[in-house]
């Protein structure tokens, strides 16, 4: 490797949203082809990646368009949704020559393997992105909780939330141009200043496991490969 990377095993964090580019619903193709370059341009560089996805370009469990559909039903078909996302991004990664696998924690034997950690973390050292779809496979469990799961299980050194904006604020920044971005905060201070970093049940895994969590903007071009570098940004939260 020319450049060294602080990092050497991923989890990144995609919500389904950061798939639709500026279209209302669903895959648009050229955002989700840009974001999988960034991510091959890390794993040319060595880095091994594990990606959950969610599915909220789709159909997302708790919102309105659920209505008053059982919840667990509700959220089974969310993690379907995002197992059409990891397909997309498979597809979209093979066809830049990176290989990649998905795991659902779904069994669907036809389209995807079940998920197993020895297997996944092989695919991991062999060089391939491992794409975890279907969440955690349990109702009330949100993509950022699986996400904090598999980052613990695979033993990632960094925890990667890509969002539509490049870091955390003290306030939000489309609506106050004055917001200041944290370049680091603590588990803690996160917690007492009530900044909304993941849903609650994973920011309190990733706090138990000493798993730091980066949130940058995916939309930028390189924000990847400057997080991987060490370079300021997005914001790292740490222990």
């Amino acid at each position: 490797m020319t450049q060294t990377t602080k990092y050497k095993r991923v989890l990144l964090k995609l919500s389904g949203e950061a798939l639709m580019g500026n279209d209302p619903f669903g895959i648009n193709r050229d955002t989700i082809m840009q974001i999988v370059s960034q991510i091959k341009e890390i794993t040319d560089m060595g880095v091994q990646v594990g990606v959950v996805v969610g599915g909220g370009n789709i159909f997302r469990g708790v919102s309105a368009q659920a209505g008053s559909m059982d919840r667990a039903t509700a959220d089974y078909m969310g993690m379907m949704a995002t197992v059409m996302n990891a397909l997309a991004l498979k597809d979209a990664f093979e066809s830049l020559g990176v290989k990649a696998r998905v795991q659902s924690a779904l069994s669907m034997q036809q389209i995807a393997e079940t998920y197993a950690r020895p297997k996944a973390i092989q695919y991991l050292e062999e060089g391939k992105v491992v794409i975890f779809a279907a969440g955690t496979g349990n109702p009330f469990f949100t993509t950022d909780t699986a996400a904090a799961l598999r980052g613990a299980e695979m033993n990632c050194d960094i925890m990667m939330k890509a969002t539509n904006v490049d870091g955390v604020y003290n306030a939000d920044p489309k609506k106050d141009p004055s917001a200041v971005r944290y370049q680091t905060l603590t588990f803690d201070e996160a917690l007492i200043k009530n900044l909304k970093v993941m849903d609650a049940t994973a920011f309190a895994l990733c706090r138990e496991r000493k798993l730091n969590i980066v949130v940058f903007g995916i939309s930028k071009e390189g924000a990847l490969k400057r997080v991987i570098l060490g370079e300021d940004e997005g914001t790292l939260v740490h222990n």
